[in-house]
């Protein structure tokens, strides 16, 4: 049988789970199901105990440290990251994957998944890939479909003849998010099935079917593939060529038109973590039907999910609420409208809020830092930097920068007298001065760092050096 290569996408947002999710750190980089793994981690893994091949990793520039540091952490091996400049849907996302794949085994299959769903019964879905990769090996294009259990109007659904589970069987028709009462009419028909969004399929067939039918994509990625750049651990692909390609899903542009299209049902544990309802029921105490995390007490609560991350949640007497608490943002819906948390996250937009970008704590190659207090010319930040890494060598047009270690050894360069700090000691780096932080140690370091001046965005670094190829400043949180 040919070689399975997984492919990851690991480019969505995920506003519905705001505040939680947010667009510098997305809800598939979240260990939102336990606090072991992200649900990236974990997709990557699972997928990994299926073939020998290592996944190839689709996201997008940034996210591409939080990729890349996600792997090392658990020592999953990769194929490659290939960086996305825009996003162009999963037609492309699929090709430039393809791509890559054919250069090394011609005769190799695809397994196409999203890194932010959930897959609770691994066995169920390790048989049904293994049913995929024979009927892909017939040059078929193989969907997983889910039995629905409700009539669901924001997946896509799938009709075939019915067939046992975990075993093939030829698509008849496909159809997008139906309206309420057409979802209601195919959950009493039978023979329908939610789409899941995970496919396996032959790279070389996926694109000469996509050459044959949407040309356009095809060229894009494929010029796009050629002119490629590597940058450390990443293939970024070419923008100008990458932006010619039109924005369509793989079912629209290539599989819904396959004759040899089949589904294999399967009933997996699945979710697609969508909403916070989806969560609930992903997390539920059988007892009261409640999702209780973090930091939360519930009194006489029912059917409700509580989630208390950096500050204290507490309800009394409630049903069918949702409450999620970050340190920055609250968020109170009722748990049957929890999808409607997008809506808020669209007036944080329109308001230029960075809420909706980024949490207090933002995640950098090098580790992390959490912006403590803000005000008129002033800002206090918590630094902490991993064993052995090192921020970029920079300075400051507009700020100058007093530092205070208070875990660890940190060393210290300004200008060109370079010497350690331990806890309890502190240095003043003056306006311009030329600088850098790194760790020498094996144990995680932390500094407060107060920062004064007539400007203090993070846009405001000038770079000398970067061992993470960063020569542009940060984007504005």
């Amino acid at each position: 049988m040919a070689n399975l290569y997984p492919v990851v996408l690991a480019g969505g947002i995920g506003t519905r789970l705001w505040p939680l999710s947010r667009s510098a750190r997305p809800k598939q980089f979240l260990p939102l199901l336990n606090e072991e793994a992200s649900l990236f981690q974990d997709t990557v893994a699972r997928l990994s105990e299926l073939t020998d091949q290592p996944s190839t990793i689709i996201t997008n520039e940034e996210h591409r440290f939080l990729a890349a540091e996600q792997l090392r952490e658990k020592n999953l091996a990769h194929k490659a990251i290939i960086l996305e400049p825009i996003g162009r849907n999963t037609a492309a996302a699929a090709a430039v994957a393809a791509l890559e794949i054919v250069k090394d085994d011609p005769s190799g299959l695809v397994l196409l998944a999203p890194s932010d769903h959930a897959i609770l019964k691994r066995e169920q879905f390790s048989a049904a890939v293994e049913e995929a990769e024979q009927a892909a090996s017939q040059s078929d294009f193989v969907l997983f479909g889910i039995e629905p259990d409700r009539p669901e109007t924001g997946f896509g659904y799938i009709n075939a003849p019915w067939s046992s589970p975990c075993s093939a069987s030829t698509i008849k028709k496909f159809v997008e998010k139906p309206p309420l009462e057409t979802a209601e009419a195919y959950l009493k028909e039978g023979g329908w099935y939610w789409n899941s969004g995970i496919f396996v399929f032959s790279a070389s067939r996926y694109l000469l079917e996509l050459a044959r039918l949407e040309p356009e994509i095809y060229t894009a990625c494929k010029a796009a593939v050629d002119k490629a750049d590597t940058d450390i651990w990443f293939l970024r692909l070419n923008e100008e060529e990458f932006a010619k390609s039109p924005s369509k899903s793989i079912d629209y542009a290539v599989i819904e038109h396959s004759p040899s299209a089949s589904v294999v049902p399967i009933e997996m544990g699945w979710s697609d973590l969508g909403s916070f309802e989806a969560l609930h029921k992903a997390q539920q105490n059988k007892d009261k039907a409640n999702s209780i995390v973090g930091d939360v007490i519930a009194k006489n609560v029912t059917n409700s999910y509580l989630r208390g991350d950096g500050i204290l949640v507490a309800a009394v007497g409630v049903d069918n609420l949702m409450v999620v608490a970050s340190d920055d943002a609250v968020v109170v819906s009722s748990l049957s409208n929890s999808q409607d948390v997008k809506i808020i996250v669209e007036e944080l937009e329109a308001l230029n809020r960075s809420e909706q970008h980024s949490h207090s704590r933002t995640y950098r190659p090098w580790g992390w830092y959490q912006s403590l207090s803000f005000g008129d010319r002033f800002q206090v930040k918590r630094i902490q930097v991993k064993p052995g890494a090192k921020l970029s060598l920079q300075s400051h047009k507009h700020r100058s920068e007093h530092w205070v270690v208070v875990k660890g050894t940190m060393r210290v360069t300004l200008d060109d007298k370079t010497f350690d700090l331990v806890e309890n000691q502190s240095t003043y780096v003056p306006l311009g001065t030329i600088h850098r932080l790194e760790n020498p140690s094996d144990s995680p370091a932390e500094l407060i760092e107060v920062q004064s001046g007539t400007y203090l965005g993070e846009d405001d670094i000038v770079r000398y050096e970067d061992i993470y190829g960063r020569s542009k400043p940060e984007k504005k949180n």
